[in-house]
């Protein structure tokens, strides 16, 4: 059965493990290493395993020799233990993070090397949009044209409008919301327009500073042969 004990020694104390044993056995150190700390009353421990008088506290892991092996940190508690994992898990999310927008930025780089090329890709992007309104443009003109048919038939019950067939006026009121859905396509493309210029906006102040930090690495010189 084992026991530990503290011993005086130069003002101090030292733990040592006693341990009963069979005839001719001999006490045998743990293969571990020796744990030495300072204990809360000032005593400096020692034992070959880890020190319980030492558990709010770092220990040292020393070889045979008296070199350092390691440190052991102080034994948590539960509450302890989970907020220290929650704060490595932050740290490994803010690592990833930086990681995947340095990696962002390498890609934004290489896709735009200058401002000639993200200037050009914003004209390309604004053009889309620009096609699209245009389809819807000419579909208005095209309803406005039609209407004016239709108000020419309109003419001949401008004194009673009531009297006006049911097949003319649903035909009105089908192009009076065929010219608004149009007109409502229309300001949605003229709100995509002002998020691309955003966007390239956005992507343009991140690339003059890579572009800037570019030009500020030394290009290095090749050796003379």
């Amino acid at each position: 059965m084992k026991k530990l004990a503290i011993w005086s020694v130069g003002g101090g104390a030292v733990l040592t493990a006693l341990c009963s044993t069979s005839a001719g056995a001999q006490p045998q150190s743990g293969a571990g290493g020796i744990y030495t700390c300072v204990d809360a009353k000032g005593r400096r421990l020692t034992a070959d395993r880890p020190i319980a008088e030492c558990s709010d506290r770092e220990q040292r892991v020393l070889s045979p020799s008296g070199t350092e092996r390691a440190r052991v940190g102080p034994v948590l508690t539960d509450q302890e233990r989970a907020a220290l994992e929650a704060q490595r898990r932050k740290d490994a999310e803010e690592r990833a993070r930086i990681a995947d927008e340095r990696r962002r930025e390498r890609v934004l780089v290489a896709r735009y090397p200058d401002q000639a090329a993200h200037d050009a890709e914003r004209a390309a992007a604004i053009a889309q949009v620009d096609d699209v309104t245009a389809v819807a443009e000419k579909r208005v003109a095209e309803l406005r044209r039609q209407r004016k048919g239709l108000d020419a038939e309109m003419e001949f019950y401008r004194r009673d409008p009531a009297k006006a067939p049911m097949a003319l006026r649903r035909q009105i009121a089908e192009q009076e919301d065929a010219v608004a859905e149009q007109q409502r396509f229309i300001a949605a493309q003229e709100q995509e327009k002002r998020r691309v210029h955003q966007r390239f906006d956005a992507e343009l102040a991140v690339l003059r500073q890579l572009w800037a930090a570019q030009q500020r690495v030394p290009v290095p010189v090749p050796a003379a042969p």
